[in-house]
């Protein structure tokens, strides 16, 4: 695998580096860690700050949500690494306006471990803290067990839907009260074509033959639900709609909000091609399509695949949803 990085093991300081170089105006690193990156003008006073943070590899999650009407602070780790504890409490401090602070990341052990201790030593500092865990992915565990799902690009609803309730001015028990609600309603299903290299290993993180897909594999390679020969654009589209609507389950009449995720080296094209099959069976149950987003909003390195990912609506995610935000990474947010 050709990749244009120097030291494969400065990929990491060497991209945020990049990135603060590209957006002094919008993000900043924290005082005590060059790990953790908060909004350049953190902290908003009177606010339910948001903190995220995970492993690199997937941008633009986690640090690409970060800013107006989106996130506070990020703390970043190693390539699909749990970011440390101590740059999680830097961010932390660094964007406290007063009102605490909401922790929203993916259900991942490293990443549990790591907020959990970070939030602790923010109650040292007098800090309230709350948590949210992201697990949408209906592939890695039965809707009878979903603490055990892992989060993966769902959370982008997560993140949209926290920072405009943050941003009314909401309590931290109101913010997680309503993010909570978001993540209960949104499920997500991916299937990867082509596995992905982290720079410091230099070899592919799984093998998989030239006329296979994987239904269900996670963001760092986790084992999928199946492995088959290659599909239609259709098909796949179908299996992928077919078992996120029968999991929650979505039901006629509902309103829905639509993600087609890029996984990293899958092009525009094919997504809106995966997207056109997924309307067409939504439309099919009667379940109204009220937003849609296609790109890369979560992605595995160069990872070829994509996911679909569904929210059920209701009239306070809707309004949430269309407020204004804005990342250099998403451009200006606006009603569609």
């Amino acid at each position: 695998m050709k990749k244009l990085i120097n030291d494969p093991f400065q990929v990491v300081d060497e991209t945020l580096s990049g990135i603060l170089k590209a957006y002094p105006n919008h993000l900043r690193a924290s005082k005590e860690s060059p790990r953790a990156l908060v909004r350049a003008d953190a902290p908003i006073k009177g606010k339910v700050a948001i903190c995220t943070g995970g492993g690199s590899g997937h941008i633009p999650v986690f640090l690409g949500y970060v800013g107006p009407g989106l996130l506070d602070g990020v703390s970043v780790g190693n390539v699909f690494s749990s970011p440390g504890a101590a740059d999680m409490l830097a961010a932390t401090k660094e964007v406290n306006g007063g009102k605490g602070v909401l922790y929203l990341f993916g259900n991942y052990q490293g990443d549990t471990m790591n907020f959990e201790m970070a939030a602790e030593m923010a109650e040292m500092e007098k800090i309230p803290v709350q948590m949210c865990i992201a697990k949408d992915d209906v592939a890695s565990a039965p809707r009878s067990e979903k603490d055990k799902r892992r989060g993966v690009a769902g959370i982008f609803f997560a993140y949209k839907i926290a920072g405009a309730k943050a941003d009314t001015g909401a309590s931290l028990e109101e913010v997680k009260k309503t993010t909570d609600a978001v993540i209960d309603n949104t499920c997500t299903l991916g299937v990867a074509l082509t596995p992905c290299t982290i720079p410091a290993a230099g070899k592919p993180t799984f093998t998989i033959a030239e006329d296979e897909m994987e239904i269900g594999m996670g963001i760092h390679g986790e084992p999928g639900i199946e492995r088959t020969k290659l599909k239609t654009a259709d098909e796949v589209a179908t299996i992928m709609t077919e078992k996120i609507v029968k999991d929650l389950p979505f039901k006629a009449n509902d309103e829905v909000a639509v993600l087609v995720n890029g996984l990293g080296a899958t092009p525009p094209e094919e997504l809106y091609i995966l997207y056109n099959k997924a309307y067409d069976i939504l439309k099919g149950y009667r379940i109204k399509v009220y937003r849609a987003f296609i790109g890369e909003y979560a992605t595995s390195m160069e990872m070829a695949g994509a996911s679909i990912t569904l929210l059920r609506l209701n009239d306070e995610f809707k309004k949430l949803l269309d407020a204004p935000a804005f990342s250099p990474f998403l451009l200006q947010w606006r009603k569609a």
